[in-house]
C-alpha cells in the first residue's frame, strides 16, 4: 500500500501532522490567555508564592517546601521530595495568572497528601512511560532497518504506548488539580467571583495543553498500528 518505507507518500502522516496542530494551537491559547491574565493584578496584591504558602497551610500541609526556579511556565510539583517549585513568572507575580497556577500546584500537593490514585498511578508510570518515550521509536526504526523485524517493530509500538498510557492517566490528575485550586483559592480568600473566574481561564487553557499532548500521541500511536498493521498483511 505504501510501498517501501520512505521512498513514496504515507497518508498516516496526516495523523502526525493533526497532532502537531493540536498541540501548536493549545500553546498558543495557554501563551495568549496567561499573557492576557499577567497582567491583571490581584486585589490582594499576594504573589504566586504567598498565595501557595496560604492554600498548603489551609490545607494542613506543612511539609512542602516552596522553592524558586527560572523559566516560565516550568511550575510544578515534586512529589518524590515534598517540593513544590514555582517559575520566574509565578513566583514573585502578584497577578491573578500566577496565583492560579501556585493553586494548581498546590492542588498536586493536596493529591498526594490525600493519596489521589490517578496521582499515585501516574508516579508509579514514569519509569515506564521514559522508557516508553525514549526507545519506542528507535526500537520500531531498528525494526525497519533489520528488514521489518516484526517481532522488534510490536514490542516497539507497545514500549511506545506506555508513554501514551502515561498521557491519558495524566489527564484526570490535571484537571482535578485545577478544580481543587479552584475550590482553595476562593476558601482561603484568595480570590472570589471575577478573579476566580480569570484563574478558572488560565487553568483550563493550561489543561488544553495536556489534552492536545496525548491526543498527540494516541494519534502517533494510531499511526503506527496503521503502518505496520498494513504491511504485515501485505507480507
Amino acid at each position: 500500500m505504501y510501498g517501501y518505507y520512505g521512498y513514496y507518500f504515507d497518508p498516516t502522516y496526516f495523523l502526525v501532522l493533526l497532532g502537531a496542530v493540536l498541540c501548536m494551537a493549545a500553546s498558543g491559547s495557554l501563551n495568549s490567555t496567561y499573557s492576557k491574565y499577567a497582567r491583571v493584578r490581584s486585589m490582594r496584591g499576594i504573589t504566586g508564592a504567598e498565595a501557595a504558602a496560604r492554600i498548603l497551610n489551609y490545607s494542613g500541609i506543612h511539609d512542602v517546601r516552596i522553592e524558586h526556579i527560572g523559566g516560565k511556565l516550568t511550575d510544578h510539583y515534586d512529589p518524590k521530595n515534598k517540593v513544590l517549585r514555582l517559575s520566574d513568572s509565578t513566583y514573585q507575580s502578584s497577578s491573578v495568572a500566577a496565583i492560579g497556577v501556585a493553586a494548581h500546584e498546590c492542588g498536586h500537593a493536596v493529591q498526594h497528601q490525600r493519596g489521589y490514585a490517578p496521582l499515585k498511578l501516574r508516579s508509579a508510570l514514569v519509569p515506564a512511560a521514559n522508557i516508553g518515550s525514549r526507545i519506542g521509536i528507535p526500537m520500531i526504526l531498528l525494526g525497519v532497518l533489520l528488514g521489518l523485524n516484526n517481532t522488534l517493530v510490536q514490542i516497539g509500538i507497545w514500549v511506545f504506548s506506555l508513554s501514551v498510557l502515561f498521557q491519558i492517566v495524566t489527564l484526570p490528575v490535571e484537571f482535578n488539580a485545577s478544580s481543587r485550586a479552584l475550590v482553595m483559592l476562593q476558601d482561603c480568600g484568595i480570590t472570589g467571583g471575577e478573579e476566580t473566574g480569570y484563574c478558572r481561564k488560565v487553568l483550563r487553557a493550561a489543561a488544553l495543553t495536556y489534552v492536545a499532548g496525548a491526543a498527540s500521541s494516541i494519534l502517533q500511536l494510531l499511526r503506527l498500528v496503521l503502518l505496520f498493521g498494513n504491511r504485515r498483511r501485505d507480507d
